[in-house]
């Protein structure tokens, strides 16, 4: 076996990118900016991407180790998308200087998925711009063995950020932080996955 090809092959491959979208409530305005964010990933040819989106999943938020056939099944819907994904942006809004109930209770569902694997995060929210949600994220994602990249995109008062047909006003900023995040958790996701091939993961 060539082990130089199979290496370079290897970093070639795309990675498996899941947008997980937080907001579950009526009225969010989470899909205008995760339609923007999808069009800024299909520009690259490193990532290939799935969604996740909250609001369509029906998981109850009381946890238990034995879940009923109903949760069982949702399980099987979502948890795949997790197990498969070799890096993660989750966009998330800030309800009260937090994150929304929806996303810790995806996460506290799922451990080994999120193991040894990025993170990034694109927030919104009022003046903040939801950065007080990703900090609280970034402790809960480091219990999770997760490694939270260092850039990502913060959109304030992002109601006012795009026009009427879903495009942001002003680009640059918004467009830079995504690309310096895609970079760093292109990086991230093909040396934790390099090196889970070479040794598993302790924890």
């Amino acid at each position: 076996m060539d082990i130089t090809n199979s290496a370079a092959a290897q970093a070639a491959a795309p990675l498996t990118l899941a947008l997980v979208v937080a907001s579950d409530r009526a009225g969010r305005f989470a899909p205008v900016i995760a339609d923007w964010f999808r069009i800024r990933v299909a520009e690259r040819p490193d990532f290939e991407l799935t969604v996740l989106d909250l609001a369509e999943t029906t998981l109850p938020t009381s946890l238990s180790y034995d879940p009923d056939p109903g949760v069982r099944a949702e399980l099987a819907r979502v948890t795949p998308v997790l197990e498969a994904a070799d890096a993660y942006v989750v966009l998330t809004p800030e309800y009260n200087h937090s994150f929304p109930a929806s996303l810790k209770n995806l996460i506290d569902r799922h451990y080994t998925e999120w193991r040894a694997k990025p993170v990034g995060f694109v927030s919104y929210g009022g003046i903040s711009g939801g950065i007080r949600a990703v900090e609280q994220l970034r402790q809960i994602y480091a219990e999770m063995h997760a490694v939270t990249v260092r850039d990502g995109v913060v959109l304030p008062n992002a109601h006012g950020q795009f026009d009427e047909d879903g495009l942001l006003k002003d680009p640059t900023g918004p467009e830079a932080g995504a690309k310096l995040m895609l970079d760093q958790l292109a990086w991230w996701g093909h040396a934790l996955k390099d090196a889970k091939a070479v040794r598993p993961y302790a924890a």
